[in-house]
């Protein structure tokens, strides 16, 4: 059963709501912080990601934030900002920065639902999965870059090749 399938429409449904049902429906731990907002983690590969979204009627956009703490060593952090140059050159929904206050690495995407557009749970269910599968694919990178003291380039390689099969 698709995710639409599986949520009866009652007329306007708030983002939010359609993200909770969405948490449920993969089991994954939630916790709904305000009526605008979100938060839950999802297990990844290389380790569970934190993720935010949060609605602000404001300008109509259901924003999106995954991350996972890191501490860079401070003389990698050029190399690491390069590294995210470069990732953010190949992503084309969302981007990576780096909160440095809060250590965290931070992929955020915004989706926009001017003129009371509605949002489907398919497009919150991708939306979720594009994030999870960006810092997937870029993580063993970001890590390179990091601690093995690989090059920005370099490690992008890794990023972009594709893996076949698993370790």
């Amino acid at each position: 059963m698709s995710l639409s399938e599986s949520y009866i429409d009652e007329g306007d449904i708030h983002p939010i709501d359609l993200v909770e049902h969405i948490a449920e429906h993969h089991a994954w731990e939630f916790d709904r912080i305000a009526d605008d907002q979100i938060a839950m983690a999802v297990e990844g590969q290389w380790r569970t990601y934190s993720i935010t979204l949060a609605w602000s009627a404001y300008d109509q956009t259901l924003r999106l934030i995954c991350t996972f703490e890191m501490e860079p060593p401070e003389e990698r952090m050029p190399a690491l900002y390069e590294m995210l140059n470069l990732a953010n050159d190949v992503c084309w929904a969302g981007g990576f920065t780096w909160w440095d206050e809060q250590k965290l690495m931070v992929f955020r995407y915004g989706l926009i639902l001017a003129g009371d557009q509605m949002a489907s749970p398919e497009q919150i269910d991708t939306m979720i999965s594009a994030a999870v599968m960006s810092c997937e694919r870029f993580y063993p990178a970001i890590q390179l870059v990091t601690w093995a003291d690989r090059t920005p380039q370099d490690a992008m390689n890794v990023a972009i090749a594709e893996a076949y099969g698993r370790a």
